[in-house]
């Protein structure tokens, strides 16, 4: 046997003898323990059988005091089994007759104490270990005393330990048997195996490539199945190589280069990445503060495709060709934007409706009762049926990679995968998933989770999201789940449910200016003192991203520490959103008086504590906010992610800087060297804003630090190559089971 057939053998016998040695080492105790209760349950019932037969002439005898007689039936007695001595108590306790070899220690037991086997068993000085046993003795209602019986059971002893070395003996036996065997079996099968796999995967003098040829017949349907894995594995080994390396657009246009090398790319979302909007100078471009914008808009820019989405616009009729397509970004197109045009019944229905005033408020916890209208839901599926039929005009191919972003389209993968079967459907949900009884409220739950199993491939953005969904397909429909592999089997169609934590695109060219110059710059346009205390707040206004939760943190602080009126300033960018909603015009009017109040309280020397700016900025503005910036408060009542909270961080390349945080953000799972608060409790959000602002420059740079790296090593790009390349293996396995499935059908093929 060569040495490598020996090793082989080794890792055989090892874990096939520590399991039977284990095995023994649990049974040899059990079988020990049963030994000893089998021969004390004989020496008990011995004991009764002595017991009953002495019970009559004591009855007799201890009345009438015939010391003489009790001594001789006592010593009688011993001399008869294993039995060792006996002893007569008295009604008081005291041993009045007793044979020669009773322990003079053991005295007359207390009532009881023979009841259970440890009592029963004890051990004297010089007599070794004895079984003890009582038996009352009565004249009718008289108590006459108690009769004690004492066996000696050394033997029992004894006996066990023949029977520990016989059990010993048989599981070392039944190894060396068993192990032989085994070895013998798996070196046979495996030498076949390797012999085969060897001529499979040689190549042939002409050609660096396996041969199918060069396999036997019952390997050759696995060819294809092993090239995948082999791939497979080679890509996941070059992952690893790679993962101490920034990813980058470069890094991910090579990756998906590689995996997905000649598919289509197309992705679905309903805000557009660019709006073409009409103004005095003429039409302008402008690119929405969006943090799905912000996190998809590099994935595109790496993969190239199309990305279709609503066009809402002023402009967006004018600028596109006669298909309703037009080439993004202006200044360097690199990917197709096709535009899908709503009426304002349907955009009414369907976005105000169903899914903002519906799905949105279902899925964030944040105390704002969902509304559901059989006429919005009409809306909503007349639509994702329009963007499905606009996937299927734009595929060019009968199995392309869609990319299916949030919860307008929780309908549309089902609907895609019945018109192109074929296709590899991803889709990332941006917003929370609730827990099962919360997501029972949707009158068509049903419907929405059958949408979602449309999807080959399903992320969220924690495992805690991922574990919500799969319990509310568990509650509500008839599948297959295997929550180990975190896969949904329904209708045939397989499921991957998967956690992809969203990220940013970590900042390559340098800033416009430095942070010195920003804060100097912001100061003076805010007309804040150069040394004045600034924390930014950067959220669209929304109810989920507590606002009203954070002025009233403000003013507390400035409650607890008034020397901080005139110095400080919080400085609130939130975007409008969804105006048309009762619930937000409320909210904009609710915040806008707080930040009055609050205002009217502690405004000093000119200077107010909260200003706010309910207005759209862009992107390099918001920037300029964060780095002029002490603090960052991201306040969320309940939050997918919070991409500001990243955004932040990356800005901050002279790591200073204090990052508050609520726990109740996917990115407090991250961020651990951020404030976590709880943005309900109003005097913690309190301490922190006043920690933020005291805390020494030394612990801000270990805190950023920390944070900076995690955020450029975990980003956007990162959280596609690693959903893309799932998507991809995906895409393989489905294409080898295709032809496996191919392989199974055809008839075997007779061998000569």
């Amino acid at each position: 046997m060569s040495l490598q057939s020996f090793r082989l053998s080794i890792r055989f016998i090892l874990p096939l003898a520590l399991a039977l040695g284990l095995f023994a080492y649990a049974v040899v105790p059990l079988v020990d323990d049963m030994t000893l209760r089998w021969f004390v349950r004989d020496l008990d019932a011995r004991s009764q059988m002595v017991s009953s037969a002495l019970q009559e002439p004591l009855q007799e005898y201890v009345p009438q005091g015939a010391d003489r007689r009790i001594a001789q039936l006592l010593d009688r007695s011993v001399q008869e089994g294993r039995l060792s001595a006996l002893a007569f108590c008295n009604p008081q306790g005291v041993v009045v007759y007793k044979t020669a070899g009773y322990p003079e220690a053991l005295g007359c037991p207390p009532s009881n104490y023979a009841e259970s086997l440890k009592q029963s068993m004890m051990n004297l000085p010089g007599r070794g270990r004895i079984h003890v046993t009582e038996s009352t003795l009565r004249n009718g209602a008289q108590y006459l005393g108690k009769l004690i019986l004492v066996h000696d059971i050394s033997y029992i002893e004894r006996r066990s330990a023949d029977a520990k070395k016989y059990v010993i003996a048989l599981f070392a036996l039944l190894a060396v048997v068993v192990s032989l065997i085994t070895v013998f079996v798996a070196h046979l099968s495996w030498r076949g195996w390797i012999n085969s796999m060897r001529r499979l995967l040689r190549p042939t003098s002409t050609t660096s490539q396996p041969q199918p040829g060069n396999a036997p017949p019952e390997v050759q349907p696995l060819v294809s199945d092993l090239r995948a894995l082999l791939h497979e594995y080679n890509v996941e080994r070059r992952g690893q190589e790679n993962s101490a390396q920034l990813w980058n657009a470069d890094k991910l246009r090579s990756l998906l280069h590689d995996e997905l090398a000649g598919d289509e790319v197309l992705v679905v979302s309903n805000r557009e990445p660019y709006i073409h909007t009409k103004t005095a100078k003429g039409i302008e471009v402008r690119r929405p503060a969006s943090g799905l914008v912000t996190a998809v808009e590099p994935v595109m820019r790496a993969c190239s495709g199309t990305w279709i989405a609503h066009g809402a616009g002023t402009a967006d009729r004018e600028t596109v060709d006669e298909n309703d397509r037009v080439q993004v970004p202006p200044k360097n197109p690199a990917y197709t934007l096709r535009r899908v045009w709503l009426s304002k019944e349907e955009e009414q229905g369907y976005y105000y409706g169903f899914a903002n005033e519906g799905l949105w408020p279902l899925c964030h916890i944040a105390h704002v009762r969902p509304v559901f209208r059989s006429s919005d839901w009409e809306e909503y599926v007349k639509v994702n049926q329009r963007f499905a039929d606009a996937v299927v005009a734009e595929a060019n191919t009968e199995d392309p990679v869609v990319l299916v972003q949030d919860y307008h389209f929780a309908l549309l993968p089902r609907m895609v995968r019945e018109k192109l079967p074929k296709a590899t459907i991803i889709m990332f949900w941006h917003i929370p998933w609730p827990n099962p009884e919360s997501f029972g409220i949707c009158p068509w739950r049903e419907e929405i989770l059958e949408g979602l199993l449309g999807n080959t491939l399903l992320g969220f953005h924690t495992p805690f999201h991922c574990k919500n969904f799969l319990e509310t397909v568990d509650r509500y429909l008839e599948t297959r789940i295997e929550h180990e592999a975190s896969t949904i089997s329904y209708g045939g169609d397989l499921t991957q449910v998967e956690p992809y934590p969203i990220s940013i695109a970590w900042p390559e060219e340098p800033y416009p200016e430095t942070i010195e110059e920003s804060r100097e710059s912001v100061r003076k346009e805010l007309g804040l003192p150069r040394d004045h205390l600034m924390a930014i707040g950067v959220d669209r206004l929304d109810y989920t991203k507590g606002i009203l939760e954070r002025l009233q943190a403000v003013e507390r602080m400035l409650e607890l520490h008034p020397s901080m009126a005139g110095r400080f300033t919080m400085v609130q960018i939130a975007a409008p959103s969804r105006t048309s909603l009762e619930e937000y015009q409320n909210l904009e009017a609710r915040v806008r008086q707080l930040a009055q109040r609050i205002n009217s309280r502690f405004g000093a020397s000119g200077i107010d504590p909260i200003m706010l700016k309910i207005e759209h900025y862009e992107s390099d503005q918001v920037n300029r906010y964060y780095r002029a910036a002490d603090i960052c408060v991201v306040t969320s009542l309940h939050d997918g992610m919070n991409l500001v909270a990243k955004e932040f961080i990356a800005s901050r390349e002279d790591e200073r800087g204090v990052l508050i945080l609520s726990q109740f953000t996917g990115a407090a799972r991250e961020l651990h060297e951020a404030l976590i608060i709880n943005p309900y409790h109003v005097e913690q959000g309190a301490d922190a804003l006043y920690r933020a602002l005291t805390m020494p420059e030394m612990e801000q740079r270990e805190r950023m630090r920390s944070m900076r790296a995690l955020v450029r090593d975990f980003n956007v790009y990162r959280w596609a190559g690693r959903m893309l390349l799932d998507a991809a293996r995906l895409r393989r396995r489905e294409r080898v089971t295709a032809k496996i499935h191919s392989h199974s059908r055809r008839p075997l093929r007779r061998v000569r």
